[in-house]
Formats: C-alpha cells, structure tokens, sequence
C-alpha cells in the first residue's frame, strides 16, 4: 500500500483559527504530527534531548495549512499532552495523529492478515 503523505500547502496563523472556523472554512479534524523539530529556541528546545516535537495542521477551505505562531514561526509542542491542551482550549474535542518520524513495519503474514506472534 503506497498512501501519499499529506503536506500542509497553506500557512495559518494561530490567532486567525476561530474566525476560520466561525466562517465555516475548517473542515474535518486537526492533525497532530509528530515531526523533527525546526525551531532552536531555548527552554525545551535542546536539539539533543528533545529532537522531535509535535506540530498541527488544519484542513482550511480544502487544503491542509500549517499553524504558525503569532511571530509566523511554526507553532510546536514539546507533547502530544500539551498540544491536546491547546486544541481543547481552541473548541477541537477531537483530532487525528500522524507519526512522520518511525518507519512504518509492514504486517506479517499472521493470523487473520495481522502481525505474527512468535
């Protein structure tokens, strides 16, 4: 199965998501995708102990944007806990994940199509 990854085309600052949303203009769930980090910044953004970190993406009017700061930075968490905090506290009650860092293992032939236990 070859499934092409979605990448945002669009950029969506932070503070514009309730007037989008108001409008009409999000669709469907945010996605929260786990990434490698692109901001060095201090606090928890030690390259070494923190590589990764999770950022989120919106379908906007049919295309998927990035959220980007009020500075126009992407907007990063350094959990999935804290970024489930953030879309609560902007009216999301759910949203997908997508992991863009581990390989995906294809399925053994096991029981049922499933992995094989051994």
């Amino acid at each position: 199965m070859d499934e092409k990854v979605q990448t945002p085309s669009l950029t969506i600052r932070q503070n514009d998501i309730a007037s989008h949303a108001a409008a009409g203009l999000i669709g469907d769930y945010p996605v929260a995708v786990r990434t490698p980090r692109e901001l060095v910044a201090g606090g928890f953004a030690d390259q070494t102990r923190h590589p990764n970190t999770w950022t989120v993406y919106f379908l906007v009017d049919g295309e998927w944007a990035q959220v980007l700061s009020a500075r126009g930075l992407r907007r990063e968490w350094s959990s999935l806990d804290r970024l489930e905090t953030w879309l609560r506290s902007m009216s999301f009650r759910f949203f997908w994940v997508r992991n863009d860092i581990e390989e995906i293992e294809p399925l053994a032939d096991g029981p049922m199509g499933g992995p094989a236990i051994k």
